[in-house]
């Protein structure tokens, strides 16, 4: 089997100093937790951190996200890295596995895939990441970042400081939980348990991968963050807040502190990681009469002046063809 253990597959990746934070053995450690296995499969210099999810009777669903990991100096034949994948997935009775690249859509070069496996890896319609997001790009000068920010963001993040809005790392990992429900509960999305923020923190943050900055005023917490830097990319991963102090903009100033503590770390660009799937015309033409779904974060990611990006289609190879035609049924229910 081409499996590697944990220390094997970080030694890898010390060589792929840019890949994704979900192909790191911590994001893998992280979903151990939480009802996924992560298998680690490397041949030569290419590699990709599985994850299986269990279903009835024996059988899992497959997923690499934001993978596989190519480095430059690949020698082993793409053929013989997706046949070991193949294997991996066989012996553990996957249904199915989904490819959800680690590339744009627009991209001049497209995730390398064997010959044999374009014919078996279809086009999915479904992917497990949001698909479109907004980069922020932090090369250049503090003063050149703030001028590539809409107006009005600007001025929030200069009126945060004024009213006395302060930002400092964070360890109360509780405290972001019960913010993180009270955000939910008012912008009606789902919030993960407390242990996962646990976990989560202590695994990334414990790696030197993940801050949790608060904003505070007067020490009362107002809003707070964890945003992830690896190689050239930064993301933010998790923000909540409180319905106090709004008027004194403080999500504004956090991510504002956020980008420089990324930006400090040697990250050029920041993914706010998630906005509506629509063309940008259709965005900046929504935006102001839409809060529904990711709308309403939309008009505040907006406001930092990143480039709207969308990533490359999700595939899928399919080992049980029936099952498969099930889980699409099921998906098309939900719609």
């Amino acid at each position: 089997m081409p499996e590697i253990a944990l220390p094997e597959w970080n030694n890898y990746l010390s060589r792929s100093p840019d890949a994704h934070l979900l192909q790191t053995g911590e994001w893998g450690e992280l979903k151990r937790g939480f009802g996924w296995e992560p298998v680690r499969v490397a041949a030569g210099d290419c590699g990709a951190q599985i994850l299986f999810r269990r279903l009835p009777m024996g059988l899992t669903v497959a997923y690499i996200p934001k993978g596989p990991v190519y480095s430059e100096q690949c020698t082993v034949s793409s053929e013989q890295f997706w046949g070991e994948v193949d294997a991996v997935c066989r012996a553990r009775r996957a249904v199915f596995l989904k490819v959800e690249p680690d590339a744009w859509e627009d991209a001049l070069t497209p995730t390398p895939l064997p010959k044999s496996a374009e014919g078996q890896m279809r086009a999915s319609a479904h992917s497990i990441q949001p698909r479109r997001t907004i980069l922020v790009d932090l090369r250049g000068s503090e003063d050149e970042i703030l001028a590539r920010m809409k107006q009005k963001c600007r001025y929030n993040i200069r009126l945060a400081e004024k009213k006395g809005v302060t930002v400092r790392p964070w360890t109360n990992v509780d405290g972001f939980h019960k913010m993180m429900t009270v955000t939910g509960a008012r912008d009606e999305f789902g919030v993960h348990s407390l242990e996962y923020y646990r976990r989560a923190h202590a695994l990334l943050h414990g790696a030197g991968l993940a801050e949790l900055l608060v904003a505070e005023y007067e020490g009362k917490p107002l809003a707070a963050l964890m945003a992830c830097a690896r190689g050239k990319s930064a993301w933010y991963l998790y923000g909540a807040s409180t319905d106090e102090e709004r008027n004194r903009m403080p999500a504004y100033l956090i991510q504002w502190e956020a980008m420089r503590w990324a930006k400090a770390r040697g990250a050029e660009m920041y993914d706010l990681w998630g906005v509506p799937d629509e063309d940008e015309s259709a965005l900046e033409a929504g935006f102001e009469s839409r809060s529904d779904g990711l709308w309403g974060v939309y008009r505040f990611k907006r406001g930092f002046g990143g480039a709207v990006k969308r990533s490359a289609q999700a595939r899928d190879k399919v080992y049980h063809p029936l099952l498969y035609r099930a889980y699409l049924a099921f998906l098309r229910g939900r719609e």
